[in-house]
């Protein structure tokens, strides 16, 4: 019953997220979150730096996913110690990933990707728990069973990635087509289910001229196909049925993110099949042939374990950390700068 619960909550609580992000996101007066006076200009003004609620968000995806990984992979009865180690080895692989590829597959300084963090994560994510057995492992005995870490990573990074939408949303990226462009099927469908970004400092705005206009909203389909995945492999890891859940959550998050492509108005490269939807299938063949090669865990979960371990104090400081580096990383605007003028309020005084 403690399984189905807490199915049932991380549902709601995606549910009442999304449906926030959605109402709330696309307003001018959610794209920054501050902006920093860095140098002083001729005309007194000081030339600032903003921080974005992109930056916000994403941090807080990638706190939640690391959550997830916490009370799914603890629930199996591994050391936290041991987890805390492969996340930051995963996050050092897969956060600097996300801006490398995407300079090299969209030729532009200021962006980032998820999809080619995720296919070098897919890649790396194997090897990196077999080093961890082979040092810290060996040296302390244990030995993470790689399949339940792989369907605890795929299951973070699928319920990550869903509530990492809403970042998307706020800055305006990765949008879809204006509905206008489209069939009028597709018209109908979503006539009452679209978003209108506002401000022109949004992507949508000053990439494509897209601002105030009814446009697919891709973002918000993503996370809600996500989410599913994510609940059904939460389901299935918590039974027991590790491969099931790993290949479940992999498979729909690469397969809907080769199709999601071809729905996207935003730059992905010059190709009309973008790399980021070869990595996508490469990704899904690859850890087809990866998972066989390791031998299945046996024993059920016990997610009363997990959650326990969740509130660890050192497990705690951990994800404020996680969410300071990943908001340090994104939260930065490159493309957006500010101008700061400071008065004082002479009826104050």
């Amino acid at each position: 019953m403690t399984d189905l619960f807490f199915v049932l909550a991380l549902a709601l609580f995606m549910a009442l997220a999304l449906a926030w992000g959605y109402r709330t996101l696309p307003g001018e007066n959610w794209q920054m979150l501050a902006a920093l006076p860095l140098q002083k200009c001729d005309n007194g003004q000081w030339k600032g730096l903003n921080l974005t609620w992109y930056g916000f968000l994403s941090a807080t995806a990638y706190t939640f996913g690391v959550g997830i990984l916490i009370i799914l992979a603890g629930a199996t009865g591994i050391r936290l110690s041991s987890l805390v180690v492969l996340t930051l080895l995963l996050l050092a692989v897969t956060i600097p990933a996300s801006k490398i590829i995407a300079r090299l597959v969209e030729k532009k300084p200021g962006t980032l990707t998820v999809g080619g963090a995720v296919f070098v994560g897919v890649v790396s994510a194997p090897w990196l728990i077999v080093l961890v057995n082979m040092t810290l492992g060996k040296a302390n005995g244990f030995s993470l069973p790689v399949p339940v870490m792989l369907a605890a990573i795929s299951i973070a990074y699928t319920f990550g990635e869903a509530l990492g939408r809403l970042a998307c949303i706020s800055f305006g990226c990765c949008y879809g087509p204006p509905l206008a462009q489209c069939s009028p099927f597709t018209q109908r469908i979503f006539a009452g289910f679209n978003l209108i970004f506002y401000g022109k400092t949004k992507k949508a705005a000053y990439a494509d001229g897209l601002d105030e206009k009814k446009l697919l909203p891709i973002q918000m389909i993503t996370a809600v196909i996500y989410t599913i995945s994510g609940l059904i492999g939460t389901w299935l890891f918590l039974k027991g049925a590790f491969g099931a859940a790993f290949m479940a959550t992999l498979w729909v998050t690469q397969v809907w993110r080769v199709i999601s492509e071809f729905f996207r108005a935003d730059f992905r490269g010059s190709m009309n099949f973008s790399m980021y939807q070869i990595m996508a299938l490469g990704a899904i063949v690859y850890s087809s042939l990866i998972l066989p090669v390791f031998s299945s865990a046996t024993g059920m979960p016990d997610l009363n374990l997990g959650l326990g371990a969740l509130w660890d104090p050192g497990i705690i400081l951990f994800l404020e950390l996680v969410w300071i580096a990943a908001f340090l990383h994104s939260g930065k605007s490159a493309v957006t700068d500010s101008r700061i003028l400071f008065n004082v309020v002479r009826d104050k005084i």
